[in-house]
């Protein structure tokens, strides 16, 4: 008998689930996540399950790890300070993809090197003008991404680049050709640049997580869950972090799919920060062919085709008080609700709430508390946000009492953005604790916030809403509203051809509007989905029974829907993908593009056989490393040709080989 152990580290939530023979659950559990140490909600939650069990921790012969940590920390635009190398590109192309965005002011040198499209030098490396930066800005930065022109055809000058960079600063270094073999040079420094960026958070993650099984005597293997549901070894995930970005979204696709036996199916999962919404068609749910897209960064990162959107129970609430009635809008950051916040700092809260509503009139930073999260390094902030960091020191404060000017609230900004603060305000899931449908947390911190919310003015010069409960009303129907959008957009976008309009536009479409309200006059307008959708996540029984009914369609809440991202990484399978490419610069020359550089074949068959070794043997090796048994290898070939004078001409092939097998278990 083989128990295995799922753990998902949400926003809010740490999941733990223990499945024997891959087929029962013996027991779930959940914990508060605790960010400023994930190994105390690991622990949490492990100890809870293993208890409800009756299972000792030396009894676990697999865990694996599912995680929100990377999706949310790009969504929020969090992570650790990065430099980039750009080799043989022009300045003008850090504009191209959202280079530029990506590094967010972070250091980055443009430098001369690249090869052509047949990997051939361009230029000489500049080694020179790469050794100057990295002593100039080695102490300002926490990892280093390199991205070279065609590094997948030659990927030379990356692999120096980084030999000079460990050599001369010591810092993990990212390689873009080490995250995609495809062309497109600006994507793929953006995908480096997110993955340095992400490095030290996932490693202080899987360590800690590490810690915490340890403490409770589980020395089982632990496994990662990437983005396209397949599992990988913490020490890959270490390596390559930007790989596990909707590790948690795409575990809980595999966890959808393996509580509902569902084939064809919408999956909509609603976490404290996000709402993640894929397809399930066949049982399998589709790899996005154009790469992730994650906090409106466009990856290459291969992962489960999904909309992510910073929509969930922990969704900052803004009050809009434009026109006459005004309203809400939800997200996309991530605030602690008020009455989690009080559960850690009840006194601070309550007697701020109160002296709030004593008040006559509304306080622009009304409800809201702000705290420093421990453990977080500090290195590198300018003054002012260094002066703010250490008002807030290690109590909760209102927000109004730290913020002393306009300036710092830029500097509160770029705390939150180094994930060296936390700043609690009025959320969904206060609104749910308002209304009796939550009530894990301090009910009456939430009531208190929200009736000062309530009370802002509109533009008719009325009140946002009557009192709390209505303003926790129109809450919860602006997160239903939203949700359904995220559904159609969804739908719509699988059936783009059929409609020759932007999803977007089509979900907020006015006949979109009216046929969901089945509107009947000279023209009658029907409009429903048509599969069910599996809503997933702890809060999805409060919220989504009402999208189901908004959208005409069966609503499947399975039982274990809160902890289906945990089951989802128990259940997965150690998948690796190894991607190489053929071309023929010349003819009768057919050139194999190796991470050792390139090879020439006479024969087409001969290239191609070549590389369908070095990326077989490649694959299987990685797919062993993450702990995989029973290997399975399976070739793909995309070969591009052309006619010419009534000949066929080889033009380019893609060769992809997938080695799969189940993860390893551990025998007592």
């Amino acid at each position: 008998m083989a128990i295995l152990l799922g753990v998902d580290t949400g926003g809010t939530y740490t999941d733990a689930v223990l499945i024997r023979d891959g087929a029962t659950i013996l027991a779930t559990a959940k914990a508060l996540t605790t960010r400023q140490d994930l190994a105390i909600g690991i622990s949490e939650a492990v100890d809870a399950v293993l208890k409800a069990a009756s299972v000792a921790g030396g009894d676990v012969a697999m865990a694996a790890l599912s995680t929100t940590l990377a999706t949310n920390a790009l969504v929020e635009g969090q992570g650790g300070r990065v430099g980039l190398v750009f080799i043989g590109f022009r300045a003008s192309d850090l504009e191209r993809h959202g280079v530029g965005e990506a590094l967010k002011g972070d250091p980055c040198v443009v430098i001369a090197g690249g090869h052509d499209h047949a990997g051939g030098e361009a230029a000489a490396l500049d080694e020179a003008a790469l050794e100057a930066f990295l002593r100039s800005d080695a102490a300002r930065v926490s990892g280093w991404a390199v991205a070279s022109q065609f590094a997948t055809r030659n990927p030379a000058h990356e692999l120096r680049a980084a030999a000079m960079i460990q050599q001369i600063t010591g810092a993990p270094v990212t390689c873009s050709h080490d995250l995609s073999a495809r062309l497109n040079g600006p994507k793929r420094a953006v995908t480096a640049v997110l993955n340095a960026r992400l490095i030290g958070m996932i490693d202080r993650l899987i360590a800690r997580a590490g810690d915490g099984l340890a403490g409770l005597g589980v020395t089982a293997p632990l496994m990662v869950v990437r983005g396209d549901g397949a599992l990988m070894s913490a020490a890959q995930a270490r390596a390559k972090p930007i790989e596990t970005i909707l590790s948690g979204p795409a575990a809980s696709i595999v966890g959808a799919r393996w509580l509902t036996g569902t084939d064809e199916a919408i999956v909509s999962d609603i976490g404290g920060t996000t709402t993640d919404v894929a397809v399930l068609r066949g049982g399998r749910p589709a790899i996005d062919p154009d790469g992730a897209q994650v906090g409106g960064f466009r990856t290459m990162v291969e992962a489960v085709a999904m909309r992510t959107t910073g929509l969930g129970g922990d969704s900052q609430v803004h009050v809009q008080t434009e026109g006459l009635q005004g309203g809400v809008r939800l997200g996309p950051r991530r605030v602690v609700p008020v009455s989690l916040m009080a559960v850690d700092a009840g006194a601070v809260v309550h007697a701020a709430l109160d002296a709030q509503l004593r008040s006559s009139v509304p306080g622009e930073h009304d409800a809201r508390f702000v705290r420093a999260v421990p453990g977080v390094s500090a290195a590198g902030l300018g003054e002012r946000e260094a002066a703010l960091l250490d008002r807030i020191a290690d109590r909760v404060h209102p927000l109004g009492a730290v913020l002393r000017n306009r300036m710092d609230h830029g500097a509160l900004t770029r705390l939150i953005d180094r994930g060296l603060v936390q700043v609690a305000g009025v959320t969904p899931s206060d609104a749910a604790h308002v209304l009796g449908l939550a009530g894990a947390w301090d009910s009456g911190a939430a009531d208190k916030a929200l009736a000062l919310i309530a009370r802002k003015r509109v533009g008719s010069g009325e009140r946002l809403a009557p009192d709390a409960a209505g303003l926790a009303r129109m809450i919860v129907a602006q997160l239903q509203a939203d949700t359904a959008i995220a559904l159609l957009e969804t739908a719509f976008a699988e059936e783009a051809d059929a409609f020759g309009l932007p999803p977007a536009d089509l979900a907020r479409h006015v006949l979109t509007r009216r046929g969901l309200d089945h509107h009947r006059g000279l023209v009658r307008v029907d409009l429903a989905l048509g599969v069910p959708v599996v809503g997933l996540g702890a809060s999805a029984p409060t919220y989504y029974p009402a999208v189901g009914e908004r959208l005409g369609c069966e609503m499947i809440l399975p039982e274990h829907a809160g902890v289906a991202n945990a089951i989802g990484a128990v259940v997965g399978q150690v998948m690796v993908r190894r991607t190489g490419t053929v071309t023929s610069p010349s003819e009768g020359r057919y050139r194999v593009h190796l991470d050792t550089g390139p090879e020439d074949f006479g024969d087409p068959a001969a290239a191609l056989g070549r590389i369908e070794t070095v990326l077989g043997e490649a694959a299987e090796a990685e797919a062993r490393a993450a702990g995989a048994t029973d290997i399975h290898l399976r070739v793909g070939r995309d070969v591009r040709t052309a006619q010419a004078e009534a000949r066929e001409i080889f033009v380019e092939a893609t060769v992809t080989v997938e080695a799969s097998g189940r993860p390893r278990v551990s025998v007592g």
